[in-house]
């Protein structure tokens, strides 16, 4: 499901989202990244932002928040967010967006999205208090938004039920792609020495070997952070029988075909 779903709900990131950002004022990427995640939360401090987004580095939320909110307010940010992802999950599955198989894949996205407990799950608490769209490619995405921050929350707990750090979360991400903590994306722009300080944390804790790559406990660590990630993440889909799951299955995958054959 993750699979399926997280194609959907990270159209926000794209193109046409982040230039109805920028109309606002937005300085960069960033600003309407902050902007639109942080809006369910309302004008929350950027050390709260932090604590929820988790996995940024110190000081990173801190240079958008609360700077955006000169520029615009959470209530317009909730909306320039879904309608800019609307707009572009339409423009990115061409003819599907208007196809029945699509309304059926968002009314049971939807049943699923709002039917999880909220205690300990505050992104996706935030955003079960929105209002659901109506019109059926907004109400997808919104959806597929639900389900991805419902399981971020998970992934949280699971990262601190570890005691794995924020940073440590991405080198944990880097090596688990085969990729040197260094050349990762989120963390390559860190100082160096900083990023040097983590992965030496991770290694005197036996995660992490000499050459900078996993050992065995490492490894481990990371398979039973992403296994409690799943475990966590199945609690919306207990509302849907096995027949209605099945059918969401098989609406959404044309659909995330149909994306990364965009991406691609």
């Amino acid at each position: 499901m993750s699979e399926l779903v997280e194609p959907i709900g990270t159209v926000t990131f794209s193109e046409m989202p982040n230039e109805a950002f920028m109309a606002l004022g937005m300085r960069n990427y960033w600003d309407g990244y902050f902007a639109g995640r942080a809006a369910p939360l309302g004008l929350a401090s950027a050390e709260v932002v932090h604590a929820v987004f988790y996995n940024f580095a110190d000081g990173e939320v801190a240079r958008h928040i609360p700077w955006v909110w000169g520029k615009t307010t959470p209530q317009e940010a909730i909306a320039v967010r879904e309608h800019g992802s609307a707009a572009a999950l339409r423009q990115m599955i061409g003819k599907l967006a208007d196809s029945p198989g699509l309304v059926r894949a968002a009314d049971l996205a939807t049943r699923a999205g709002t039917s999880a407990p909220t205690e300990g799950r505050v992104l996706y608490a935030g955003l079960r208090a929105l209002e659901v769209p109506e019109e059926p490619v907004a109400r997808l995405w919104h959806a597929a938004t639900l389900l991805r921050e419902h399981r971020g929350d998970g992934h949280n707990a699971a990262l601190v039920a570890h005691g794995i750090g924020g940073t440590e979360a991405h080198v944990l991400m880097a090596l688990s792609l085969g990729m040197k903590a260094e050349r990762f994306g989120r963390i390559h722009h860190l100082p160096k020495a900083r990023l040097a300080a983590v992965v030496d944390g991770l290694r005197d804790r036996g995660l992490v070997d000499a050459d900078g790559g996993f050992t065995d406990a490492g490894r481990e660590t990371k398979e039973r952070i992403e296994a409690l990630t799943d475990e966590l993440a199945a609690a919306p889909y207990d509302v849907l029988g096995t027949d209605e799951l099945d059918e969401l299955i098989a609406r959404l995958e044309p659909i995330a075909a149909a994306l990364q054959a965009h991406n691609d």
